[in-house]
């Protein structure tokens, strides 16, 4: 009967350890660190061009930003909005730190953000913040699942 037990609890352990291992995200290569800094600047140039299609296209077809703007529609939209209303045209996104996890279901990524007004001279800065994204391989290579802008606050007034 003891051996039974002891049996019985090496399987147990071994089961355990197996779908430990298993819920492992495998870990992100050198090529998918490149390709993740190649989508981030891809994002960073269509926006500041106004392209609306490939600022979307850097989104699964599912995506969402800023959990508003959903879908490949709602993402071309926010675009058209953001050169209209914005003065989008006048904006360059800079990014730094970038910071990449794997996951589960792909990566998660942060990075800092800085927003210029480039028309304006001296240029100024816009917005200052912290981008929180949810990233997946597919078959079109890495895209934003969802992508949240996390922005500083105002200074307090002197």
């Amino acid at each position: 009967m003891t051996r039974v037990r002891i049996g019985l609890a090496v399987a147990v352990v071994a089961v355990v350890v197996a779908a430990a291992v298993a819920a492992q995200p495998a870990p992100l290569t050198p090529q998918d660190l490149t390709e993740l800094q190649q989508l981030y600047a891809r994002y960073n140039m269509a926006i500041d061009s106004g392209d609306a299609e490939a600022w979307a296209a850097t989104f699964t077809p599912d995506g969402v930003f800023n959990n508003t703007n959903r879908g490949h529609d709602g993402l071309v939209q926010f675009i058209k909005d953001w050169v209209e209303k914005r003065d989008g045209a006048n904006r360059r996104h800079w990014n730094s730190n970038l910071a990449f996890t794997a996951t589960p279901d792909g990566a998660r990524g942060a990075c800092y953000l800085m927003l210029l007004n480039i028309g304006v001279r001296p240029v100024t800065i816009a917005l200052t913040g912290i981008y929180e994204d949810a990233l997946v391989k597919t078959p079109q290579g890495w895209r934003f699942k969802s992508r949240i802008v996390h922005s500083d606050p105002a200074p307090a007034p002197r």
